[in-house]
């Protein structure tokens, strides 16, 4: 989903026009080391992917097939949403169209393609190859299309003055990141952040797409930017990410370990949403605390029926085998294998390894970094239960074209 998006503050864009002044080093100072690079890579082949043999990897050729079209029209390029290091057009095309041709179930086909075409590349996120792993799923709550009794915490749509920018239009090196902000006097002025909105900005303008019952079950709609809304009038309304006000994001999780309240351990989704219930007077302005605000679209009826919401890409996102990524280093499109664990949605609570291919398919605000990923797992209580509480070490490879490995560093 193109959920969670992260936007660069206005800030950023004052701050990188200002002429860059040399510090002067003090005499005697050892020189700082350099900083490693925000993504880099290193060789690899089949035999390094734990679990390689193991996966059922045909469950990841829906997302691929889906996939594999935009790959091939943004490969090559440069700019916001382009390959650019990742590929050409006619470096993709063998393995794109034959996976166009494979069956749903053909995964000794899907093996021998992806053995044949493509090559593991591991990937360093400044100089580690490990980083964080999280989930997200499609949320459930109570609403209604009318304001009414027990219904009164408005689902904005897109506000007509909202402007959206993509940062990767102006400079390359910005690729990924977006602000969004007001225009005012010809000047882009930042939006009104969640206290402003929720003190009425929006109100009487006509924006409500829906009601919810619940204020909390609303925020954590923005935090997972889709969701399935159980209206009142009967029926269920799909909702997914349509903007967000530009404000940065900020976990509230994080503003409960800064101020003791929680460990860095005990932080998950079910102990937010239980800490939430019981401190009612304190809640609304921890929620607050998240200045960024989402605003939703309902989606199609036949929508209803696919896998999952639709991610960044614009295609549905495919339970278990899509993952959200940081647009910044990883092209939207590229097929993965990570090694990472999960957590068992049934007691006894165990972790489970997660070694299986998935495609990067999705962007989120928290995701961050050269290494970082967030699992899509889907809508219901399982998925509910896996999402609250990953938080888990974990690496990928990218899965690329042999002459591309080649240039990365992989010539085998």
């Amino acid at each position: 989903m193109l959920r969670k998006t992260a936007f660069l503050a206005l800030a950023l864009l004052a701050a990188s026009c200002a002429p860059r002044v040399p510090q002067q080093q003090q005499p005697g100072a050892a020189p700082e080391p350099p900083k490693p690079p925000a993504i880099a890579f290193a060789p690899a082949s089949f035999a390094d992917l734990p679990g390689w043999q193991n996966d059922r990897l045909s469950e990841a050729l829906p997302a691929m097939a889906a996939s594999c079209p935009r790959i091939l029209a943004q490969a090559g390029k440069s700019g916001p949403d382009g390959f650019a290091v990742y590929g050409r057009p006619e470096e993709w095309r063998p393995f794109c169209d034959t996976v166009a041709r494979l069956r749903p179930a053909d995964e000794a086909g899907l093996r021998r393609l992806i053995e044949t075409e493509l090559r593991p590349v591991a990937v360093l996120g400044e100089g580690r190859p490990e980083g964080l792993f999280t989930g997200y799923y499609e949320p459930s709550l109570k609403g209604s299309r009318q304001r009414r009794p027990g219904y009164d915490v408005p689902i904005y749509r897109v506000p007509p003055d909202l402007v959206q920018v993509d940062l990767g239009q102006f400079r390359p090196e910005w690729r990924g990141q977006r602000t969004a902000g007001r225009v005012e006097n010809g000047f882009l002025r930042p939006y009104d952040d969640r206290t402003g909105i929720e003190a009425g900005k929006l109100a009487g303008r006509g924006l409500e797409l829906a009601w919810a019952a619940d204020p909390v079950a609303a925020f954590f709609l923005q935090i997972q930017g889709s969701g399935r809304i159980e209206l009142a009038e009967g029926g269920v309304m799909r909702v997914g990410f349509a903007g967000q006000n530009g404000h940065a994001y900020t976990a509230i999780g994080r503003v409960l370990i800064e101020r003791g309240i929680m460990s860095r351990d005990e932080v998950s989704m079910p102990a937010l949403q239980a800490w939430l219930k019981a401190n009612p007077a304190e809640a609304p302005a921890l929620l607050r605390e998240n200045r960024a605000y989402i605003f939703f679209r309902e989606l199609p009826a036949p929508a209803l029926a696919s896998d999952g919401p639709p991610g960044a890409q614009g295609l549905a996102l495919k339970p278990g085998r899509s993952l959200a990524v940081d647009r910044s280093h990883v092209a939207l499109g590229l097929p993965l294998w990570l090694a990472a664990s999960y957590p068992a949605a049934q007691p006894p609570h165990g972790d489970l390894p997660l070694n299986r291919l998935m495609v990067a398919q999705d962007t989120g605000g928290a995701i961050r970094g050269g290494v970082r990923g967030d699992v899509f797992w889907g809508h219901g209580a399982a998925a509910e239960a896996i999402a609250g509480r990953m938080k888990h070490p974990g690496r990928y490879w990218f899965l690329l074209p042999r002459s591309v490995a080649a240039r990365l560093g992989n010539p085998a």
